[in-house]
């Protein structure tokens, strides 16, 4: 009999210095970590057809901003084998502050320039037009019949908002070359400061 409450007292002694076990005290799991934000692509996407200014105006234009310390996207500088074009050229547009728009006589019969102009457009991005060696009435969707009804309205609709947009015009046979990217550039840098102020 002694033993058995002994065996008690102990038992009991146990429970009362044991610790309270309370399920809803104990604290939250910390959150899984956020991965690290990335940095946007580009400030600047430069839209152009290749063929007609890849080598001129759009490299030159490129190149100056780059120098400047900005990040201007150009396919060729930017890109590199294996990209997938839609991809990174998609990511690079939903992703810059401002977009310039280079349009010049074979603009049009580009689909690439006319989906980015699109998506620019779409995602209401502030774009800069540069008419080179062409004018805004020039320019029009033409159907090749490998477009769909819906892309076409969406490209004529692009077309028609950069065509309402103050733009900078170039004429590259009696032009200015170096006045051109020095005033292309101010336009550039200036459409950043009123971006980044309006944020």
């Amino acid at each position: 009999m002694q033993q058995h409450c002994a065996s008690s007292a102990v038992n009991l002694c146990r429970k009362i210095l044991q610790p309270h076990r309370v399920a809803s005290v104990r604290p939250p799991p910390p959150p899984p970590p956020q991965p690290p934000l990335q940095p946007p692509l580009c400030d600047i996407f430069i839209n152009h057809c290749g063929v007609d200014t890849k080598r001129t105006i759009a490299g030159l234009l490129h190149g100056h901003l780059f120098r400047l310390g900005l990040r201007p996207f150009l396919d060729s500088m930017n890109m590199k084998p294996g990209d997938k074009l839609f991809g990174k050229i998609d990511l690079a547009i939903r992703s810059c502050k401002l977009g310039v728009a280079i349009f010049s006589p074979n603009y049009c019969d580009s689909y690439f320039c006319l989906h980015e102009l699109a998506l620019l457009m779409e995602c209401k991005k502030r774009v800069v037009p540069i008419f080179y060696d062409v004018k805004p009435s020039q320019l029009r969707v033409v159907d090749y019949g490998t477009s769909s009804a819906e892309e076409l309205e969406r490209f004529s609709w692009a077309l028609e908002e950069a065509k309402y947009t103050v733009g900078l015009t170039f004429d590259s046979l009696q032009g200015d070359w170096s006045g051109f990217l020095n005033c292309a550039t101010d336009a550039v840098i200036k459409n950043l400061v009123e971006l980044e102020d309006g944020n």
